[in-house]
């Protein structure tokens, strides 16, 4: 492998890996701010239920569809337009002043990350010859892992010292600055 080839596979595991992080973080992030967006947004149990459903649930009804769009308009260019979709939601989510407009914003997020997830892996399978495919998707799931496991800890820091809203708002500079990464 030439230089060119293994500077190409650094750089999309780098980006994929940076977007599947924050992706599967903005998943679990969320479960501890619940509580004070209750009380700042004024709702109930089945308020709190849709910010979570309305994320994982959309995520879920699309992947195939994210993965698919990749396939048919280019894996690169709709891999951008994903990262354009959630990190524009995730602004929205932390601008709501009521929680239809974060249910709502968190659905439009999870359409993002239903296009991001499956296409993190297809960009990263294409750049990586095939006889390290395999321990480069092993890293790809360890930045998943990761993410899973830090969410609650990163959400319970964020929501204590800042608010609410910074959940939303840190993957915010990480999409601003993985968007024209993936361009390259």
């Amino acid at each position: 492998m030439s230089n060119t080839d293994s500077r190409r596979v650094l750089w999309t595991f780098i980006v994929s890996g940076i977007a599947i992080f924050m992706v599967s973080l903005d998943n679990l992030v969320v479960f501890n701010a619940l509580p004070t967006i209750r009380m700042e947004l004024h709702t109930g149990l089945d308020g709190l239920q849709w910010i979570i459903n309305s994320y994982t649930l959309t995520e879920a009804v699309l992947l195939l569809a994210g993965a698919s769009l990749g396939d048919r308009f280019g894996r690169k260019r709709t891999f951008v337009v994903g990262m354009v979709v959630f990190t524009a939601a995730s602004a929205a989510c932390a601008l709501s002043t009521s929680i239809g407009a974060l249910i709502a914003a968190r659905a439009v997020q999870g359409v993002g990350a239903a296009i991001v997830i499956p296409l993190t892996l297809t960009l990263l399978a294409q750049a990586v010859p095939p006889a390290k495919r395999g321990a480069a998707i092993g890293m790809w799931s360890a930045m998943s892992g990761l993410a899973v496991g830090l969410g609650p800890v990163v959400g319970g820091a964020i929501t204590n010292y800042a608010s609410w809203q910074w959940i939303f708002w840190i993957n915010v500079p990480i999409g601003a600055v993985l968007i024209p990464l993936a361009i390259t």
